[in-house]
């Protein structure tokens, strides 16, 4: 059976595709979540547009009113304003760097522009730009704040103007409380500019030009400025950062300045912190001119007359509100010829300021001390800029000490000085001090001197509060002198080298005065004083300089040496007057007494001296000798016609007995009973006894 092929089977149809599955409508916080992203780049886009394309011209009015209300004065923009993206198109500014310059902040670039001044400061501008350029943060508008991070000035002037009350018109007012708006402003950059300050406290009209610097690292703009200050011509020149930060607390601002005001030179280089407020400072000082007290002006600081002066230290300050605190360390100078040293600090405070601090000085002049009391010439004086009030002929001071300065701050000041130099050789080793100045009362206690083996201490205290009428000084010194060598006192006088005696003193006044010359005129107290052994002729008093004794002791001895035995001096002190309660000379050939007055007010001797002979041979100790005159020339002149007695020494001492007494303390801080001092104070107690006829008195 034949079979055939079975034919294939066709393929089965492809299967349908599944039908899609229904699109599930967005969510309603999808649809929230795609519209905000929409919006979101929508409005800045808007809000580029519309920045790009708005005529800002038409917005003057308002940043005019909005930005007055925020000063607290009047503010216009008076020219075109304009909006750049583009910072190229702004003055460069040298140095700027930081995070703010990559942002494109928009520019807004306003020409001539007006900030004029508060109510009662007059009508006109504090300042006016030619054009000023300033960074806008738009965000800032939602929260009614006018935020620009920078603010360039091109071609400012600005006047600075200070009445006699005080009132300024660059202290601008707080916000306004009840105005939404606030100004925030963080950087000023500078360019060219003049900046005028007229100032009626203190006497300044000052005009300074600035200009931009190129290729300076450190400062971007340079300044001069011309006028005067205080009534002397001011010149000066400096450099200054460009950019001016007044938000950022730590930005250092840097600053350099050269200026002479008067006689007086001012350097500083160094930085401030948050300029507008002086936050803190450290700075590199340099100090000199004619006196340190030309400084009060200028700084308010009460420092006293020098001679000419120059420092160099470091400055300080921390400044917060209410409270400031200045401090000068590290300093070294030279005053005159004498060098000085230390730190001083000033705080500020109520009711008044202090300054305190320690100066010291390893080598003094003595000169230089001379301007403190006003002693030196009336050439010097000329030169550190005082009238040359000092009248010829008088010797002491009468130079007016200024205590109308002398409340205006509290002083707690030391002072050392490791060795002293006088030109004619008195032997000061150290000097030390401690001046306190509180309300007006001036006090150093205690002024101590080491010299000539002992000490010279003073407590004195000087009361310029004006509770004794205005510039009058009460004043009261108590001074003691120890142990003080007659031969160190004269070191170059080899006569004296020998001796072994010693000066003990002590010195109590009160007065009231301006001057030392006024004090001293109406001086009341005592001064007393003992000199134990030594040796005296003319020649070592002309070494000396003590011309008085010169010519007395050529009267009575001529010139050759006369071994001094004591010295017993006691004055009483009435209404500038000193009389002579005792007054002693035992000589190896005399006794001498003197009564009289020594005048400070006139400047006046009148005393009378009588010597009681040991040896008949020296016909002119039989005489009174009488010393009369002004200071600056005594006259000495002897009267042969009253005879003195042989015998009149014991007569001499047992009429002094109840004086002597009173100065047995000098003695015994001194040598002892054991010296010639004690022996004669111890034989004024023996009653004397008449000599028989023919034989002398005892002794």
């Amino acid at each position: 059976m034949d079979q055939t092929e079975a034919p294939a089977p066709a393929p089965a149809p492809a299967p349908a595709p599944a039908p899609a599955p229904p699109r599930k409508p967005l969510s309603r916080r999808a649809k929230i979540l795609l519209g905000a992203a929409g919006v979101a780049v929508a409005v800045p886009a808007v809000a580029l547009v519309v920045l790009l394309t708005y005529d800002w011209n038409k917005a003057r009015p308002w940043l005019n009113a909005k930005t007055s209300e925020a000063i607290g004065r009047p503010f216009t923009i008076a020219g075109p304003l304009t909006l750049t993206w583009d910072k190229t198109a702004l003055p460069a500014v040298p140095g700027e760097t930081g995070w703010r310059d990559a942002i494109p902040w928009p520019h807004l670039v306003a020409r001539d522009v007006h900030v004029g001044n508060p109510d009662g400061m007059g009508a006109g501008d504090m300042a006016s730009v030619r054009q000023f350029s300033f960074s806008l943060n738009p965000f800032s508008l939602l929260n009614k704040r006018i935020s620009i991070p920078q603010l360039r000035f091109e071609a400012p002037v600005v006047a600075l103007r200070r009445r006699a009350d005080g009132s300024n018109n660059w202290t601008f007012k707080p916000a306004n409380k009840d105005s939404p708006w606030r100004l925030e402003l963080e950087q000023v950059v500078f360019t060219k500019g003049v900046v005028h300050l007229k100032d009626a406290i203190k006497k300044a009209d000052i005009t300074a030009r600035l200009d931009t610097l190129s290729g300076d690292k450190t400062y971007g703009v340079g300044w001069t400025a011309r006028g005067t200050y205080n009534g002397a011509p001011m010149s000066g020149s400096g450099k200054a950062g460009a950019v001016l930060s007044l938000k950022q607390q730590t930005a250092p601002f840097p600053l350099q300045a050269d200026v002479r005001m008067g006689g007086t030179r001012i350097g500083i280089e160094g930085t401030l912190t948050k300029p507008t407020a002086l936050a803190a400072l450290d700075m590199q000082l340099r100090l000199s001119g004619a006196s340190m007290a030309h400084l009060y002006p200028l700084t308010g600081l009460l420092l006293p007359e020098t001679p000419p002066y120059r420092t160099e230290g470091r400055l300080l300050a921390q400044l917060t509100p209410g409270k400031q605190r200045w401090i000068y360390q590290q300093f070294k100078g030279k005053v005159g010829g004498s060098d000085i040293g230390g730190k001083l600090s000033f705080e500020s405070g109520k009711p008044r300021g202090r300054l305190s601090g320690e100066v010291v000085s390893n080598l003094l002049q003595f000169r230089d001390l001379g301007p403190l009391v006003g002693a030196d010439s009336n050439a010097k004086k000329a030169k550190r800029g005082a009238a040359p009030v000092q009248p010829g002929g008088k010797l002491l001071p009468v130079e007016k000490f200024r205590t109308e300065r002398w409340s205006a701050m509290d002083v707690d000041v030391k002072f050392a000085a490791a060795r002293i130099v006088r030109e004619k050789q008195l032997p000061i080793k150290k000097l030390s001090t401690h001046l306190r100045l509180i309300d007006g009362v001036m006090t150093l206690a205690p002024l101590r001197f080491d010299m000539a083996g002992g000490t010279l201490v003073s407590n004195i205290e000087l009361d310029g509060s004006g509770r004794q009428g205005k510039n009058a000084i009460k004043a009261k010194a108590k001074v003691s002198a120890r142990r003080l060598e007659l031969k160190q006192m004269f070191p170059t006088i080899d006569k004296l080298q020998a001796t072994v005696g010693k000066i003990n003193g002590d010195a109590q006044l009160s007065a009231v005065g301006n001057s030392v010359a006024s004090l001293l005129a109406g001086a009341n107290g005592e001064i007393k004083a003992t000199v134990s052994q030594g040796t005296v002729s003319k020649l070592l008093l002309e070494q000396a300089g003590l011309n008085i004794g010169n010519v007395v002791l050529t009267k009575m001895f001529g010139d050759r040496p006369v071994k001094l035995n004591c010295l017993v001096t006691d004055f009483d002190v009435r209404d500038g007057v000193m009389r002579t309660r005792v007054f002693v000379v035992d000589t190896e050939e005399a006794l001498i007494t003197a009564d009289g007055t020594i005048n400070l007010a006139t400047e006046r001797l009148d005393l009378t001296l009588r010597p009681e002979t040991r040896n008949i041979r020296i016909f002119s100790l039989r005489a009174p000798l009488y010393v009369r005159g002004p200071f600056s020339a005594p006259t000495v002149k002897v009267d042969k016609g009253v005879l003195a007695m042989k015998a009149g020494g014991a007569v001499a001492l047992a009429a002094l007995a109840a004086p002597l007494a009173a100065l047995l303390p000098l003695v015994n801080t001194g040598p002892g009973q054991e010296s010639n001092c004690g022996k004669m104070l111890a034989e004024a107690k023996v009653k004397p006894v008449a000599p028989a006829p023919g034989k002398r008195a005892r002794r």
